[in-house]
């Protein structure tokens, strides 16, 4: 069965319109889930089901062949406090669709879904999957972490987010750490005691002004935000304990571990990372998708946001419809005119490719 272009650019726009009717925060997205397997199945193929994870396999798999991943995610945040319209009532004002996760990333899943059907359509020299994960936007362990080790040998991955469909090659990766500076009570009347918000203090500056020494070319340095801090009883009690989180975004250059080590090294608060499994991602520029969209006018470039890219170790980039600027805002919204380019473009850079 072949597809049309246009045919499946609408069905697209629908499908959008039912994702951003449905409710689906991350952890809570059994009822989308639901919806798009039978999308698909009404497209003719029968989906794979982990959790509210949903996975397609092109017809005629074959493990001579290498293979492709197309992925999206199907979670949504929550809505913010500033919208004017009814989040979950998708509105078309000419070129504009507005609804909650229409930019992120209801687009680039519906784009990468058609392009799917488009491709798989036609005999290719690689063999192609499609996942649309849940828990993205929470880094959840049950989304694309539980289901990529147990996929088929993956030779190369697009992960579907607003990127304007220029090709991130780079992504930052994420450690949140937990530090606690301790100090000795005492009454604020009088010389006792030890503030340990002062003793805090003197990690946060160094927090603040550190530098590490290796800077990416796509990403930049290594970013440290001290982002929540907490200390304190009452305000005639020196504080014993002062508790502050620190946000980093690391590059390339750098697991998350190492950077770990480093500030263990330098400060002198207990530090305990949430978890070292968000690292940074990238792919050689020398890759043949890559190639091809920088013969067709795209800009490869380092995005700093994170996604499920970091679950997959095999070479991956992020490309998609939209603008990160639109995700988590208020009236987030998609043009129309963004996902028919964005079918088109995965086609023409996927359809003949050779791995």
């Amino acid at each position: 069965m072949e597809y049309d272009i246009d045919a499946l650019y609408y069905n697209a726009i629908d499908l959008l319109k039912e994702m951003i009717s449905t409710p689906s925060f991350s952890r809570e997205e059994r009822e989308i889930s639901d919806k798009m397997a039978s999308y698909m199945e009404r497209m003719g193929y029968k989906p794979l089901r982990k959790g509210n994870n949903l996975i397609l396999l092109s017809k005629g798999f074959g493990e001579a062949k290498p293979t492709i991943l197309l992925n999206s995610h199907i979670d949504t945040v929550r809505p913010v406090s500033g919208w004017t319209k009814d989040p979950f009532t998708p509105e078309i004002d000419d070129d504009t669709l507005y609804g909650l996760g229409s930019n992120d990333a209801g687009a680039s899943l519906v784009s990468l879904l058609h392009a799917f059907f488009f491709l798989t359509a036609k005999k290719q020299d690689y063999n192609l999957i499609f996942l649309a994960s849940c828990e993205e936007e929470v880094s959840g362990r049950e989304g694309a972490e539980a289901v990529v080790p147990n996929l088929p040998e993956i030779a190369f991955g697009i992960v579907g987010e607003p990127t304007g469909m220029n090709p991130a090659i780079a992504e930052k990766g994420l450690l949140v750490v937990d530090c606690v500076s301790h100090g000795k009570a005492g009454h604020a009347a009088r010389n006792e005691g030890e503030n340990a918000i002062y003793k805090a203090m003197k990690d946060i500056e160094w927090f603040r002004t550190y530098e590490f020494p290796k800077v990416s070319e796509l990403l930049g340095a290594v970013k440290m935000t001290v982002s929540m801090i907490n200390a304190g009883t009452q305000h005639n009690v020196v504080p014993d304990k002062c508790e502050f989180v620190v946000d980093i975004r690391s590059n390339e250059l750098y697991s998350n571990e190492e950077i770990f080590n480093i500030i263990d090294k330098q400060t002198g608060c207990d530090v305990k990372p949430r978890s070292f499994r968000l690292n940074s991602s990238r792919i050689a520029l020398e890759n043949p998708f890559v190639q091809r969209a920088v013969m067709i006018g795209r800009e490869p470039y380092g995005s700093p946001t994170l996604s499920d890219q970091t679950f997959m170790p095999f070479p991956t980039l992020k490309m998609g419809p939209g603008d990160s600027a639109r995700s988590h805002t208020a009236n987030e919204y998609i043009l129309l005119s963004e996902i028919r380019e964005a079918i088109e473009l995965y086609v023409k850079l996927l359809d003949g490719l050779r791995v």
